[in-house]
């Protein structure tokens, strides 16, 4: 039933547009096929011309001597086309959905004598959209995956440094990559034959890092600093990292890391200014590798507090299991912020910062932590 009243009204369109078109009879040859317009097929919107159309739109071609059209192009993906849409006046036709590998932005009919007429009409497809990275730090020879959209072959990704990576695999919304040597940190570039994006994010981001281990600095737990990983342990992504490696018993208070201003030192300043005003426009980052499921307890985190600690703000709740992986973990800072129940305050002496469970449940704990930075959502051109 729905296929016959689909029929119905794409042949009520075509009459219907064929009639606005032109008064003359399908069966008057008027001379050379011309085109005068694109519209949509809405009868609505009788007025809405158009110079491009997405994939899988239906439209209407409006001219002269256009019955004999025997195959449409859009660049270089040739169209279907339904004999019961053609009149001499106009062609309905679907714009294919496969992405044309040769990008002319042109529309081409050909007749049946052989013929041809072309008309500037783009296709509109997006430029990629870069979105984020299972994991902001890869090791050169890694392979880093990145999530987005409009992923079309072919794509290069570029990273900061000027050198391109190996395209492993690819579908519209992921792509994985060989990190080439070379790489520095900074924005990755992806580009396709519909435009190029800079990503928001930096790979291997080294801004307002104010808890890394590199040295050890604060008041907890120092033991819990990785300087040469074993065969047990994570890879080292970028210098020393912290595990926790033991079984924690609900509501337990263990210190991962942190302390006051004067015990971190100079890293506790890294958090730029914008970030305590407008935490809005900002994420907390850092990168977790699970090699047991955290499923258990409850983290809690201090960061950009100018007084004292508080122990009940921000709660990062299970679960999470990175199956051994390094994932780049991104929290709004707005949401942070909100958590200490008061606007967050300037401070030139540096900032409290404090990593602890405390939480119900007990954890079989094996989870590690690099990198905790803030950095802004966008970076601005």
């Amino acid at each position: 039933m729905n296929k016959i009243y689909h029929f119905i009204l794409l042949a009520f369109v075509a009459v219907s547009i064929a009639g606005f078109s032109s008064c003359k009879s399908d069966s008057e040859d008027g001379g050379e096929p011309r085109v005068k317009y694109v519209r949509t097929t809405n009868p609505a919107a009788s007025d809405s011309l158009l110079v491009g159309a997405g994939q899988g739109n239906l439209i209407a071609i409006v001219g002269e001597n256009l019955k004999n059209v025997r195959e449409i192009w859009f660049n270089d993906q040739q169209a279907l086309l339904v004999p019961t849409y053609i009149t001499n006046t106009s062609v309905l036709v679907t714009v294919p959905s496969k992405i044309p590998s040769d990008i002319t932005n042109k529309l081409k009919m050909v007749f049946a004598n052989g013929g041809t007429l072309e008309h500037d009409f783009k296709l509109e497809i997006s430029e990629p959209v870069v979105s984020s990275m299972f994991s902001e730090y890869v090791l050169s020879g890694g392979t880093a995956v990145i999530n987005g959209n409009y992923f079309y072959e072919p794509v290069t990704v570029t990273f900061a440094g000027g050198v391109q990576g190996e395209v492993l695999s690819l579908k519209d919304d992921r792509i994985e990559v060989v990190v080439p040597a070379g790489a520095q940190p900074g924005q990755i570039t992806v580009k396709t034959n519909f435009g190029e994006t800079k990503s928001d994010f930096w790979f291997r981001d080294n801004r307002n890092i104010f808890l890394s281990s590199d040295p050890f600095t604060g008041w907890w737990k120092e033991s819990f600093v990785v300087k040469s990983p074993g065969a047990d342990a994570p890879e080292s992504i970028n210098g020393n990292y912290i595990r926790v490696n033991q079984p924690i018993a609900g509501w337990s208070w263990l210190e991962v890391a942190g302390g006051p201003p004067d015990a971190m030192g100079d890293i506790s300043k890294n958090i730029p200014d914008e970030a305590i005003l407008k935490p809005e426009n900002y994420y907390l980052k850092f990168e977790v590798n699970t090699r047991k499921p955290y499923n258990n307890n409850v983290i809690k985190i201090n960061v950009g507090l100018s007084q004292d600690f508080y122990n009940d703000g921000y709660l990062w709740q299970p679960p999470i299991d990175t199956q051994g992986k390094w994932q780049t973990i991104s929290i709004p800072f707005d949401v942070i912020a909100k958590s200490y129940g008061a606007p967050l305050t300037l401070s030139s002496k540096g900032y409290y910062t404090r990593i602890l469970f405390h939480g119900p449940g007990d954890l079989d704990a094996d989870i590690s932590f690099d990198n905790f930075r803030v950095v802004p959502k966008v970076i601005k051109k």
